[in-house]
């Protein structure tokens, strides 16, 4: 699986290139091209990214026909994340790499920038586009299945606004048009513990071309984690499910090898500037590896 790809600088030229806006309809195309790569995507995830960032998703073309495409969601004007890079393979080590990254950095300008990208790569984000090392991500698989706990409510009794304060607590910047739509998307279930009114955690399991994933998984503690896992995993009954975890939050860790889940593939997340200053041990589930 590639998370992001960087062309060498001795890599192959190719001419006539040109990089441009997505539309929102051909958001579907970075979807159908991360589904080619195995990265699995939610089926709505077209729709759901776009929203986060109407600019930030571009296509490589070449004779006006789409070769590759990248995502620089800008989420305010501190932070941005990189994802959903792929070059079709007949394309590959052509540059089209690289004058995609330049389009993406240059949409994001001045932030404090992320990324998950693959461990065979890690050494050339460090050199070629200078990001840092923070920590694994590693992805879990394992089946649906149980029952709901008592104790929770559906994401849709929440506040938005007490919602979206909590997730500033874990994500490194606002994200309330993309996380309105996030919550409420079709195929999907999410749950939130809250306690005398204030949030404790919440969590969201959607539909994907291959079982569900879960993210984000945010809470104040190991059991009320764990109460929010269990019931997206009861949600989808004999379904395989995904769960992406920072290997630094030990409990979440716990989580994952009491429910028999297993490792596939880790990912390191990277920054160009510095780690941001939230509740990673807060973070039981990353949202997505594409937005972060």
């Amino acid at each position: 699986m590639r998370i992001l790809t960087v062309m060498d600088k001795d890599s192959e030229q190719i001419k006539d290139l040109k990089i441009r806006k997505m539309s929102r309809e051909e958001a579907e195309f970075a979807v159908e091209m991360a589904a080619a790569e195995g990265w699995n995507p939610g089926i709505h995830d077209g729709e759901l990214f776009y929203e986060a960032d109407h600019e930030g998703f571009f296509i490589a073309e070449l004779e006006g026909k789409p070769v590759g495409c990248a995502s620089a969601v800008a989420y305010d004007n501190d932070f941005g994340f990189l994802g959903l890079f792929v070059v079709k393979p007949e394309f590959q080590k052509k540059g089209i790499g690289m004058k995609l990254t330049e389009k993406c950095l240059e949409h994001l300008g001045d932030r404090n920038i992320g990324l998950d990208g693959v461990v065979e790569n890690e050494k050339k984000y460090q050199k070629v586009m200078k990001f840092r090392s923070s920590y694994s991500n590693l992805r879990f698989e394992g089946r649906g299945g149980g029952e709901i706990p008592d104790g929770l409510i559906r994401i849709s009794e929440v506040p938005f606004e007490k919602l979206l304060d909590y997730d500033r607590e874990m994500f490194p910047a606002p994200r309330s048009r993309f996380l309105e739509k996030w919550v409420n998307q079709p195929d999907s279930y999410a749950f939130a513990a809250l306690e005398a009114g204030d949030m404790e955690g919440y969590g969201v399991i959607r539909k994907c071309r291959v079982g569900y994933k879960i993210g984000p998984l945010f809470a104040d503690d190991q059991d009320t984690a764990e109460k929010i896992f269990r019931a997206l995993r009861a949600s989808v009954p004999e379904e395989t499910i995904y769960l992406d975890v920072p290997e630094p939050n030990k409990k979440a860790m716990e989580i994952a090898k009491k429910y028999h889940m297993n490792v596939m593939f880790k990912t390191i997340r990277m920054y160009n500037r510095k780690e941001p200053d939230i509740r990673l041990e807060g973070v039981y589930g990353v949202t997505s590896f594409e937005l972060g």
